[in-house]
């Protein structure tokens, strides 16, 4: 690659908060007219990456160069008007402002905006919605949108598909190549493979804070890319998370721990029934909005239902918010960790949460029985302590393994996991599924919603699927291909019973 074809260049950057060093030794070369990935396991430096790039945070050490000359932005305004923008993980919009105000305050046209959205087939769009009300998946893409609207010469895209359904990212990949044809650049981060290797041209890898390889991205390069990410022999990365016994009959016999008869709520669910038993993992699978949002909702006492009924171990349960879920053995996983999480307070403070959930339980606590609790389940999920002091300096895959950490230290009979491994690396996903089987063997009842597909016959033992506020067809783990999920998630395969 000669210098006139590199558009950005980053040259040994790193960055330290406090004592814990994220970036080392980063390097990164685009070429304009490409879609460049930016790959790496959580914590390896990525978003920090990124937010130097943009402006957020300034480098301790290297240099940056746009279009052969070096630059220091001060913040992302300056990084804007260079034509640097990015779209982060979570959507920079204000929630308590409408669309157009959020559109003003980021002094774009809003002409452009809803031209891009229209391009993306989201042509109609309340400007006057408050960003609070709207889905998290329409959000991303306004947020792409407003990107889109200050022409930048580089478009960085951190993780924009993790909370997107197939048909929404699909229009991203869309954009991704019109940009590229323009002669522009994408830097794309993703943990999905399979994205990785049809949208983009190469591969940049970082690995503990330093960049460790750079691949022409083809079919065949995975495997050379979860070695450098993980930095392990091939063979140990691509074990399958899958455990024995995954796809496990569980004995009709065996009363349930979690029963839900007839569930409705207006018109989002519609007689929802289904069953769980101790030690299985039932997966859940649904395009974007066909209810499993309200679903896990009501059954952790966030929402309220309007009919129906649910039994945990055979008792009619009634939930007013989520302490009573809590207390009924049922506890929530969030997608959204920065749902769940203190983001300003300790990793120990964050897993001890539940010992102070009872006011009748506050006074003096035994600080050595919480030290053992917390530490135990910290051990177990292999969390970075690294930023032990303020959880929001941890990686996106440490601070989900801070909320599993926090029940499990607690105890629970029935874990709701909701899309627990978005946005996570592969590394930490096998974390997790190994983690979700474990406590199954232990005779937990696990609830898991996924939006990759893949997963249900990697984790589960049994599989329903939703479409419209229903469930449409429900069978075991092992007949859960892709293919068949994808069509009943469409409503194109009739209900059917699952086997024994």
């Amino acid at each position: 690659m000669t210098e006139a074809a590199t558009l950005l260049e980053i040259k040994n950057v790193a960055k330290r908060f406090g004592s814990v060093k994220a970036l080392r030794s980063a390097e990164l070369r685009v070429r304009a007219g490409e879609i460049h990935a930016l790959m790496g396991a959580n914590g390896a430096g990525k978003s920090t990456l990124v937010k130097i790039i943009t402006g957020v945070f300034p480098c301790d050490a290297g240099s940056i160069v746009l279009a052969g000359v070096a630059r220091n932005f001060r913040s992302p305004a300056e990084a804007r008007r260079a034509g640097i923008v990015s779209v982060y993980q979570d959507p920079a919009l204000v929630p308590d402002l409408t669309l157009s105000q959020n559109m003003r305050l980021a002094r774009v046209p809003l002409e452009s905006v809803t031209g891009y959205l229209a391009e993306m087939g989201i042509g109609k769009v309340d400007l006057s919605a408050y960003v609070r009300d709207l889905p998290q998946p329409i959000l991303r893409l306004i947020d792409l949108a407003r990107a889109l609207a200050s022409e930048p010469k580089v478009l960085l895209l951190d993780e924009i598909t993790a909370a997107l359904p197939s048909d929404m990212a699909g229009k991203v990949f869309e954009m991704m190549r019109r940009w590229r044809e323009r002669g522009h650049a994408v830097i794309f981060i993703s943990h999905r493979m399979a994205e990785v290797s049809a949208i983009c041209d190469r591969t940049t890898v970082l690995r503990d804070g330093a960049t460790v390889g750079v691949t022409e991205t083809a079919s065949g390069s995975q495997e050379q890319i979860v070695s450098l990410m993980l930095g392990t022999d091939i063979a140990k990365a691509a074990q399958s998370v899958a455990q024995p016994g995954v796809g496990q009959s569980i004995p009709k016999d065996e009363p349930p721990t979690l029963e839900v008869r007839g569930m409705g709520l207006r018109n989002l669910l519609h007689d929802l029934s289904f069953s769980l038993r101790p030690g299985e993992v039932l997966g859940v699978a649904a395009l974007e909005g066909q209810g499993q949002d309200e679903l896990f909702d009501c059954l952790a006492g966030v929402r309220r239902f309007d009919s129906g009924t649910i039994l945990v171990e055979g008792k009619e349960v009634h939930f007013r918010h989520p302490g009573d879920a809590i207390k009924a053995g049922l506890v929530f996983v969030p997608a959204n960790r920065l749902q769940a999480l203190l983001q300003q307070r300790a990793i120990r403070e964050n897993v001890a949460l539940p010992m102070f959930r009872s006011p009748r339980s506050w006074g003096p606590l035994s600080m050595a029985r919480e030290r053992e609790r917390v530490q135990s389940a910290v051990t177990r999920l292999q969390i970075d302590t690294r930023a032990e002091a303020e959880l929001r300096r941890l990686s996106g895959g440490n601070q989900q393994k801070v909320v599993l950490a926090r029940w499990i230290s607690h105890g629970f009979k029935t874990l709701l996991c909701f899309d627990p491994t978005r946005g996570i690396d592969v590394g930490t996903k096998r974390q997790i599924y190994s983690l979700i089987r474990e406590l199954a063997a232990a005779g937990s009842s696990i609830l898991l919603f996924t939006s990759e597909l893949p997963e249900i016959r990697l984790a589960c033992d049994r599989a329903i699927v939703m479409f419209a506020g229903r469930i449409v067809n429900e069978m075991p783990a092992r007949e859960a291909d892709e293919a068949t999920l994808l069509l009943s998630a469409h409503g194109l395969v009739p209900r059917v019973a699952a086997e024994a």
